[in-house]
């Protein structure tokens, strides 16, 4: 009788199936992780700062006279990352040799009788408050991936840009103006400068000068 070949091969089977059994499913591993990343302030400064361009040349007419052109654009930006906010102030350079007012400038070593480059010494002035910034259609724009809330033009009902104090331009409040912004839209009559019928003409190549100063502030 040859029964020990079948009973081998069930013995096999049944090897065969308790390896089966025993083959283990692949562990799930889990691992903690953090991280982190540290915010260092920068600076509230000018990306381009404001430039308030030349004015055309006036030709006396026996009338008082409005000469505008068109405001130059300028950038801020606000990497202080304070949110507190910041504003736009402009004021008359009275510091030495300079002039918060129009006044009587040579460009040149002579002009006529007078010497320069610099302001003539008792020279023709305009008064205070003669030029205007109107920013009524200017609106700001975002740079460089700039979010959030824009600042605001503060002279949509016109502000001296040659004023005796300080006249602020441009705010942005708590929480807004952060990032870089660019002015933008200013049109051909946003500067404005009244003259009167009392202005005096001046020497060969003299104009009249002015030097202003613009600041930013931190907060509204």
């Amino acid at each position: 009788m040859r029964i020990g070949v079948p009973i081998r091969r069930a013995l096999l089977a049944s090897a065969a199936g308790i390896t089966t059994l025993f083959v283990a499913a692949p562990l799930a591993l889990a691992a903690s992780d953090t991280t982190q990343f540290a915010v260092t302030a920068g600076t509230l400064s000018f990306a381009t700062a404001p430039d308030v361009p030349n004015l055309p040349g006036l030709t006396l007419n026996g009338q008082a006279q409005t000469l505008n052109t068109t405001m130059n654009n300028y950038s801020v930006a606000d990497a202080s990352g304070t949110g507190n906010g910041w504003n736009l102030t402009v004021v008359g350079d009275s510091s030495a040799n300079k002039s918060p007012v129009f006044k009587q400038y040579c460009p040149n070593a002579t002009c006529g009788t007078d010497s320069g480059p610099g302001y003539v010494a008792s020279g023709a002035t305009l008064a205070a408050d003669s030029l205007t910034l109107n920013s009524t259609s200017a609106s700001f724009s975002a740079l460089n991936g700039t979010t959030g809330t824009a600042p605001t033009h503060q002279c949509n009902s016109g502000c001296f840009v040659d004023a005796a104090s300080a006249v602020k331009t441009v705010s942005a409040a708590a929480g807004a103006g952060m990032g870089t912004y660019q002015t933008t839209g200013y049109s051909a009559t946003s500067l404005g400068l009244s003259a009167p019928t009392t202005i005096k003409a001046l020497q060969t190549n003299e104009v009249y000068h002015l030097d202003l100063v613009w600041t930013l502030n931190s907060g509204p």
